[in-house]
């Protein structure tokens, strides 16, 4: 239940259309919740169905025109109590580990070039993430809303910094292949 639970913090955050919402996700939620563009929409249809969000009155309705959604009290409700929810960690479920347990059976051939592949894809990530961290927290961010977003953040720098480590130990210790 966390994809209406995201697009409501968004709307928060911002009143905003559907695609206005689909470009932020792509740039900001998307790096820890992802979701394709359609599962937006249709969520935003259930949202405003459920009496959670509605879209804003416009002056002029013309065919075609994007909608700008807003939170009801209702929607403010319900991510405030969820929000309180206690919510346990989830397992690690990861492809890359399930195929390098794969390869300890059938062999790890090609295994060293999809991890340095990986150690590439990470350590993009995590330049993309210092830089949003350089742009948007420095200085260091004042007020609790901003210090939760950079704890988010720095969440994100953290594990992409993990999966650097890990994999450069995996790589040295495979071997080249």
């Amino acid at each position: 239940m966390s994809l209406p639970h995201a697009i409501l913090t968004a709307l928060l955050e911002k009143p905003s259309s559907g695609l206005e919402l689909t470009r932020r996700f792509d740039r900001s939620i998307g790096y820890f919740w992802s979701s394709t563009h359609q599962q937006i929409y249709r969520e935003l249809g259930k949202l405003e169905q459920a009496g959670r969000i509605r879209a804003l009155p416009t002056a002029a309705p013309a065919r075609g025109q994007k909608k700008e959604y807003e939170v009801l009290p209702a929607g403010r409700e319900e991510l405030a109590a969820w929000v309180a929810l206690p919510e346990d960690p989830r397992p690690v479920r990861d492809p890359l580990l399930l195929r390098m347990r794969a390869a300890a059976v059938v062999g790890v051939n090609g295994m060293g070039a999809e991890l340095r592949r990986h150690l590439a894809l990470h350590e993009r990530q995590l330049a993309e993430y210092r830089e949003i961290e350089e742009r948007d927290f420095t200085p260091a961010p004042e007020g609790d809303a901003d210090r939760l977003r950079h704890l988010v953040l720095r969440g994100g720098i953290d594990l992409e910094t993990f999966w650097i480590s890990w994999l450069t130990r995996a790589i040295s210790d495979l071997g080249d292949d």
